[in-house]
C-alpha cells in the first residue's frame, strides 16, 4: 500500500481508528470515534488476569492493580473528601503507588498532578500552591522536604514510609481499613481534566500544563494507529505475540514519555511493566533479560547506555523489539548502534511535549534508519506547519519555528492568561519554541530551539530559572544560563557570572542545592571580570557569553 492508501485503510468509516470531524471547544478537531470516553473507562475494559505491575519482587495483575487502585479510590473520597475535578499531586520515585494513585485519581474524575521527583522544597512548595492541591501522595524523600515547606491545608499520604510530616497518614494503614471495596462511582465527560504536568520554561518558574481525558485517551489511539499505518505500507499482517510483551519502565513517571508512553500505553496493549527506582544501565540489562522484556522507552542517554551494555555482550537482551526515544534527539551513530546491538530490536523515536501529551510526530524501523536525525512524521490528529518570524508559513525544506496544533493539544497553561496569550497563534496553533523544517516526504527535522531552555538527559530546564537561583545569592550580580554541549545527556548546564571576588563557587553550589534540583546544577560555572556584556536594547548577549564560555570549557 500507498501511504495514503494505508491512512485511509487504518481512519477510514468502519475502521478501529475510524476519524470523524468534530467541535471541541471552538476547535475543529479528528476525533476517533472508538475512543474510550475516560481513563476509567480504559481501565475498566482492559482489567484483565494477565500479569501487569512488576517492581523487585511485587506483582500485580490488570484485575488486582484496579482493586488496589479502587481502595485508593475510597480513600481519596470518603477519608480526604476529594470531589470531581480536584487536584491531586503524585510526589515520588516510580513505585507501584505512583501507578496505583494515578488510576485511583483519574477513575474518581480527580485531575492528576505529576510532581517532578527531584524537585527541593520550595519548588514543591511553588507547585502544590500553583495548583491548588488538596491531597498528596508522598514517599519518604519527598516527605521530608514537604516538611520543610512550611504549607497548610495540606493532606499528605505516606507512601512506603511512617507518616513522619504533620498532617500525614499512612496509605497502608487507610487502604487495609478500607478492605475490599468498588472504585466510587464517577460521572467523567471526555472534556473534563484528567492530568496536570509541570513543565519548565523559559523564564521563571514552571507552568501548569492541564489536558483532558480525551487529549490523553487520543494521544494513545494515536501511536496504535500511526503503528497499523506503517505496517500496512510495510505489508506486515500482524501475529499475536507467543509470549505476552513487557515494557521496562525506565523514565520518570511524572514526564510524558513515562506516563503516556510506557505506563498508559500498557493496558490497551495488555503490556508487563517492570519499574525501576532509578537508572542503572547494568541492573536494567538484568531486568530485561530475567523478564524477557520486549521494548524500552527513554532519552538517548539512557538508551545510549543500553547499547553499550549490549555490546559488552554479558546478557541476552535478544528478546527486545523496539527501543524507542523521547525527550531528546538521538545522535545517528546511536540509531545505527541501536538496529546493530539487540539482535531484533528496531530503534523509534518520537518528538512530543508535555503540551500535545507526548505526540507529534514518530520515526520508526527502516524509516529511521533511513532518515536518523528525522523525528518523523506527522501523527494523524495533528497538523504541523513552519512559519517565518511574519508568521508566514515556509515552504518544504525551509527552517522556521515549528507550530501544532490538534485534538491532543492542550486548551492552556494553568492560571497563566499571559503565557497563552504568547503560547498560541492564529488561534489553535501552539508555538513550540523549535526551529525545524519539513522535508519533502513530510519528514519533521527539530534543528534548533528559540525558548531559552536546556535539554538534560530529556529534562527540560527553563535558563531563567537556573539565573534566577543564582542571582539569589548576595554575592553574584549578573548571571547568564545556557547549553553546553555533552556526549550522554545532549546538552549540561553552564552559567557565566559576574560576581565580587569574594564569591567561592563551591559554597555557591552549596547555596544553589537548597534551590535547584540536583538535575538543574550547573555543571560548569564561568567567571566574568567586568560586567556582562549586553545588546543594544540592554539584555544579557547570551550567544556571545556562551561562545566564549565554551571556548574556556574546551580548554580545560
Amino acid at each position: 500500500m500507498t501511504r495514503d492508501e494505508a491512512i485511509a485503510a487504518t481512519t477510514g468509516p468502519g475502521q478501529p481508528y475510524e476519524l470523524v470531524d468534530a467541535v471541541i471547544g471552538g476547535r475543529a478537531l479528528r476525533v476517533f470515534r472508538h475512543a474510550p470516553p475516560s481513563l476509567r473507562a480504559m481501565f475498566e475494559q482492559t482489567a484483565s488476569d494477565l500479569p501487569f505491575l512488576a517492581y523487585e519482587d511485587e506483582r500485580w495483575s490488570f484485575a488486582q492493580a484496579w482493586q488496589a487502585a479502587a481502595r485508593i479510590g475510597h480513600v481519596l473520597v470518603h477519608d480526604c473528601g476529594v470531589r470531581h475535578g480536584e487536584r491531586v499531586a503524585i510526589a515520588m520515585r516510580n513505585y507501584p503507588e505512583w501507578v496505583l494513585a494515578f488510576t485511583a485519581i483519574t477513575a474518581i474524575g480527580a485531575v492528576a498532578v505529576g510532581i517532578n521527583a527531584h524537585w527541593q522544597a520550595d519548588e514543591l512548595a511553588y507547585a502544590l500552591t500553583d495548583g491548588d492541591v488538596r491531597v498528596v501522595f508522598a514517599d519518604a524523600e519527598r516527605l521530608q522536604r514537604l516538611a520543610e515547606c512550611g504549607l497548610t491545608g495540606l493532606q499528605l499520604l505516606a507512601v512506603r514510609t511512617e507518616p513522619s510530616a504533620p498532617g500525614a497518614r499512612a496509605l497502608a494503614a487507610l487502604t487495609a481499613a478500607a478492605g475490599d471495596v468498588p472504585m466510587p462511582p464517577a460521572e467523567i465527560a471526555p472534556e473534563d481534566l484528567a492530568i496536570m504536568m509541570y513543565t519548565s520554561g523559559s523564564t521563571g518558574h514552571p507552568k501548569g500544563v492541564p489536558s483532558t481525558q480525551r487529549q490523553v485517551l487520543t494521544a494513545l489511539l494515536s501511536w496504535e494507529a500511526d503503528r497499523r499505518i506503517g505496517e500496512l505500507v510495510a505489508g506486515i499482517e500482524p501475529v499475536p505475540p507467543a509470549v505476552q510483551p513487557g515494557t521496562l519502565l525506565a523514565v520518570p513517571l511524572f514526564h510524558v514519555t513515562g506516563l503516556h508512553a510506557s505506563y498508559l500505553v500498557s493496558y490497551r496493549q495488555q503490556r508487563r511493566m517492570v519499574c525501576m527506582y532509578r537508572w542503572d544501565a547494568e541492573h536494567a540489562a538484568q531486568l530485561i533479560e530475567r523478564d524477557k522484556l520486549s521494548s524500552v522507552v527513554a532519552p538517548a542517554a539512557v538508551t545510549g547506555d543500553l547499547v553499550r551494555v549490549a555490546q559488552q555482550g554479558q546478557h541476552d537482551l535478544s528478546s527486545l523489539l523496539a527501543v524507542g526515544g523521547g525527550g531528546a534527539p538521538r545522535a545517528p551513530e546511536q540509531v545505527r548502534q541501536i538496529a546493530a546491538s539487540f539482535g531484533q530490536a528496531l530503534p523509534n523515536i518520537g518528538w512530543g511535549m508535555t503540551e500535545t501529551n507526548a505526540i507529534g510526530a514518530g520515526n520508526s524501523g527502516e524509516d529511521y534508519l533511513r532518515k536518523p536525525a528525522s523525528s518523523g512524521r506527522c501523527s494523524q490528529v495533528l497538523q504541523l506547519k513552519v512559519v517565518d518570524e511574519s508568521g508566514h508559513s515556509l515552504p518544504t525544506g525551509q527552517r522556521g519555528e515549528l507550530l501544532i496544533r490538534g485534538t491532543s493539544i492542550f486548551n492552556g497553561y494553568w492560571k497563566r492568561p499571559e503565557a497563552n496569550a504568547q503560547a498560541f497563534t492564529d488561534g489553535d496553533w501552539f508555538r513550540t519554541g523549535d526551529v525545524a523544517y519539513i522535508d519533502d516526504e513530510g519528514f519533521l527535522f527539530i534543528v534548533d530551539r528559540i525558548k531559552d531552555l536546556i535539554i538534560r538527559g530529556g529534562e527540560n530546564i527553563g535558563c531563567g530559572h537556573v539565573e534566577a537561583a543564582l542571582l539569589m545569592h548576595p554575592l553574584v550580580q549578573e548571571a547568564a544560563v545556557y547549553a553546553v554541549p555533552d556526549e550522554r545527556l545532549g546538552e549540561e548546564v553552564g552559567a557565566t557570572i559576574h560576581a565580587s571576588e569574594a564569591l567561592d563557587l563551591d559554597e555557591l553550589r552549596q547555596f544553589l542545592s537548597t534551590h535547584l534540583a540536583r538535575f538543574e546544577m550547573p555543571r560548569y560555572i564561568v567567571r566574568a571580570d567586568a560586567p556582562l556584556p549586553r545588546t543594544p536594547s540592554g539584555k544579557i548577549f547570551k550567544r556571545q557569553i556562551r561562545e566564549a564560555a565554551l571556548a574556556q570549557i574546551d580548554r580545560r
